[in-house]
């Protein structure tokens, strides 16, 4: 599986390298940093999932888009993943041509032009501006650094601000997955973007707000 994806990745135009553990693959990572990652997650030695957290953990790796590949099809298997920090999951068996074009998309929503080109407009509520185009955000005068989902996540609460979103719509609007039942993927990137919001803008993380047994609402008002 991984000699037949890399070949469909070449031909694709990428330049791609597969390793069958994980030294191998931190060793190469030292040495350079790729557009994306693809991690099975049953693996021999070091799990998919372990070597996903650890990739999050590290600030040098932490923004590299992952894509999960896995037999595991249920939704709660796909919840693990994107819980642990995976921005796309992949089901096997799955077809080349769709594998090409989901690693095509996530480079492509992980790249930052330096200039925004026309179409999408400018977001703007209290001190965030957010430019969908250029894939960047700023607070105030501080530019955050984001992850793809991290990213989307935050464009989808300002473009609702003042509307309260449940778990399960924002996992369908960004993750593009309908779950029912417990999982911290919202809660986590949320946590994060509170994070980040505050150390670029101090006060700036009030601006996510929690509804109780509800959700999550984005207040333009707050963080002032």
């Amino acid at each position: 599986m991984r000699e037949l994806a890399l070949y469909a990745l070449r031909q694709a135009g990428l330049e791609v390298r597969g390793f069958s553990e994980a030294d191998a693959f931190w060793e190469a990572l030292g040495r350079a940093k790729p557009e994306l990652v693809m991690l099975d997650i049953m693996l021999p030695g070091e799990s998919g999932l372990d070597i996903l957290r650890r990739l999050r953990s590290h600030e040098g790796t932490a923004y590299i888009p992952v894509m999960m590949l896995t037999a595991k099809g249920t939704e709660y298997d796909k919840v693990i993943g994107l819980d642990a920090g995976a921005d796309d999951y992949l089901v096997k068996p799955f077809g080349m041509m769709e594998l090409v074009s989901r690693c095509k998309a996530l480079i492509r929503r992980a790249a930052a032009p330096t200039v925004a080109s026309s179409g999408e407009p400018e977001v703007k509520c209290g001190p965030v501006v957010l430019s969908p185009q250029a894939r960047k955000v700023s607070v105030g005068d501080a530019h955050l650094d984001l992850t793809v989902k991290e990213f989307d996540l935050l464009k989808t609460l300002m473009e609702h601000a003042g509307t309260v979103l449940t778990r399960e719509v924002l996992l369908e609007l960004v993750w593009d997955i309908t779950f029912v039942g417990e999982t911290r993927t919202v809660d986590v990137h949320v946590q994060t973007l509170r994070r980040k919001l505050s150390e670029a803008h101090p006060g700036a993380e009030s601006l996510i707000r929690t509804v109780r047994g509800v959700g999550y609402s984005f207040d333009s008002e707050a963080g002032r």
